[in-house]
């Protein structure tokens, strides 16, 4: 193989792609991160009154168990302790589930693209500090999906600040 990417490489890729993807189709802004040395990888921005933005960490897994209405995310305990703190800018973790199978993430013919599967999202601040030293299981909800539709809701709450 002449892959320059590890695995983890493709899967933070695609995690971003679509972000932006779905962003895009919002009509929002996407701003990247050159540094991951606050918690963050993307802001989403929108116009309207007020110019709410998000800021996010993005995730990505081929192994998300699913335990009632919560996925359970092993999140590294550096990534949590940046998410927990309160922040003018509203912070949410985004967790895009994969196909376990790599040659199903991505999908390209002559009538579409399909990146599979979904992302959901979770905001933890506020949580309690956790005592484990290297990660905490998180629950995100199942209802959470992070498609156009929840990126417009996220919006308008980060908007009337009840994004918490």
């Amino acid at each position: 193989m002449d892959s320059l990417l590890a695995t983890t490489d493709i899967e933070e890729a695609l995690s971003i792609a679509y972000v932006h993807s779905v962003a895009a189709a919002a009509g929002y802004v996407i701003a990247l991160k050159n540094f991951d040395r606050d918690g963050i990888d993307v802001t989403v921005e929108a116009g309207g009154g007020f110019r709410p933005k998000i800021d996010a960490q993005v995730k990505a897994t081929i192994n998300l168990p699913q335990a009632g209405d919560v996925f359970r995310f092993p999140l590294p305990r550096r990534n949590y302790d940046h998410l927990i703190i309160p922040t003018q800018t509203p912070r949410i973790l985004i967790v895009m589930h994969l196909p376990p199978d790599q040659i199903s993430w991505v999908k390209v013919d002559i009538e579409s693209l399909v990146l599979k599967n979904c992302a959901y999202w979770v905001c933890l601040t506020g949580a309690p500090k956790t005592e484990n030293s290297t990660s905490i299981t998180v629950d995100v909800p199942v209802a959470n999906k992070f498609d156009v539709a929840g990126l417009k809701g996220l919006l308008e709450m980060s908007r009337t600040g009840t994004l918490k």
